[in-house]
């Protein structure tokens, strides 16, 4: 591999802005010099003109639908959108067909993204109610962490045992990353609902179903078991002001309860179905303008520990289906930086902001081993992007299989112009080489 330069480059990193140029040598940082880097040699030489260079994002939540709902996403389609969008690693879940509820099946996914992926890659290990030996023979070194839906989503892994809720909370060994909706109150709201207006349920109604209070009840189940437990419990897309109340700002190094918001609870509100019905029909769902105006207000203070994507997406077809049968989620990793930093210009966040919840944090949460960061040594996961190159989201710059976007239609400031992964450019003039291969997450555990 041969050694790159990014002379004039501005980089955002732990807090703080500076220009330098960066050496790139055998997939790594090698050198990073605010006065500047003379002659460079047999390199090759980029010229970032200033731009801003960010570490590569780290998506904690993603569903690429690898094994068995590959008409809607793969792996190889969801990496590549991923680099495209500036995100170098992802940690995928397992409610895919079958679930990832076993060591071979949760190999056969890493050896499908060894294969496909332009992005680096880790995979959670499945909870159901039945397999907990194969989740204490999850290895931590090697796994991201274990999932547990707490309430019914996409795919069949309900976990509602009490008893094994119970082993799993006493026993975990590592990252336990949750799904927090109370399922006895979303089955009530489902079939009032229902009693109402049959299967032709307004969308307008999917945040009354799946309600604030169904959230609240859940997540502070989890978090009293965690408490209980000493459990190191990480709960997912927080959608409501009232959740905040169950976690607290500060370093994630000192926490054992950590939360996540995800980019379409901080941009959208339940004034959007009017205008994207089922299109940002998610689970937890969407929900009012002050829910928003709190995450966006806990991710500031550190209340809320990273943002990521819960990518999910679903063919137009599917989500055109009645209430009843029309699948929750959407696409979101091609756009998810971009929108964060244009809630940044909007002085919603700061840049500084948006790198520590979506590098950093990511990063020193799941004790990934040399990423997150730019710093000597680590991997050269790494974008250059725009902050004022404008452009508008449309069906034909799409890189989802499932072709469509909550965002289509939607003028972003900033642009994401070249993507490094492991040294090697990604993505470069609007076109990711697929030839490129992301390597396994490992974490220092």
């Amino acid at each position: 591999m041969k050694d790159q330069l990014i002379r004039n480059a501005t980089l955002v990193n732990e807090g703080r802005r500076f220009q330098a140029d960066v050496l790139l040598r055998q997939g790594t940082i090698a050198r990073i010099a605010p006065e500047g880097i003379g002659d460079a040699g047999n390199m090759e030489e980029h010229d970032a003109g200033r731009l801003y260079l960010l570490p590569g994002a780290i998506d904690d939540q993603v569903h690429f639908r690898e094994p068995g709902l590959t008409h809607k996403e793969d792996i190889a389609h969801g990496s590549a959108a991923a680099v495209a969008g500036g995100i170098t690693s992802f940690m995928e879940m397992p409610n895919t067909k079958p679930p990832a509820l076993t060591r071979e099946l949760l190999e056969e996914k890493y050896a499908i993204a060894h294969a496909t992926s332009v992005a680096n890659y880790s995979f959670y290990m499945g909870v159901s109610n039945a397999n907990i030996d194969e989740v204490r023979r999850t290895d931590p070194r090697t796994v991201c962490g274990l999932k547990a839906f707490l309430g019914s989503s996409t795919g069949n892994m309900l976990v509602d045992d009490p008893g094994t809720l119970d082993v799993l909370f006493r026993e975990s060994h590592m990252l336990l990353a949750v799904h927090a909706e109370d399922e006895g109150m979303i089955r009530a709201g489902l079939a009032q609902a229902k009693a109402k207006w049959g299967d032709d349920i307004p969308i307008e109604e999917h945040p009354v179903i799946r309600s604030a209070e169904a959230c609240y009840r859940s997540s502070s189940n989890a978090v009293a078991l965690a408490k209980e437990h000493g459990t190191r419990l990480h709960v997912l897309h927080i959608s409501t002001a009232r959740e905040l109340e169950l976690f607290t700002p500060g370093p994630v190094e000192t926490k054992h309860i950590t939360a996540e918001a995800c980019v379409h609870h901080l941009w959208f509100t339940d004034a959007d179905y009017a205008r994207l019905g089922a299109r940002i029909k998610w689970n937890p769902a969407v929900k009012a303008r002050a829910d928003r105006d709190a995450i966006r207000k806990a991710v500031n203070e550190g209340r809320i520990d990273v943002v990521a994507t819960d990518h999910a997406p679903h063919t137009l077809d599917e989500k055109s289906q009645p209430y009843t049968s029309c699948p929750s989620g959407g696409p979101l990793v091609q756009h998810a930086l971009v929108a964060m930093l244009e809630l940044a210009r909007q002085d919603v966040f700061t840049i500084e902001q948006v790198v520590e919840r979506m590098c950093h944090v990511p990063a020193r949460m799941f004790k990934i081993e040399r990423r997150g960061f730019l710093r000597e040594g680590y991997a050269a996961d790494l974008v250059l992007v725009d902050l004022n190159a404008p452009w508008t989201v449309k069906r034909e710059n799409l890189l989802y299989k499932c072709g469509w976007s909550p965002f289509e239609g939607q003028r972003f400031h900033a642009r994401v112009k070249t993507t490094w992964v492991n040294g090697v450019r990604a993505y470069a003039g609007g076109q990711v080489d697929r030839t490129v291969r992301g390597q396994r997450l490992t974490f220092d555990r």
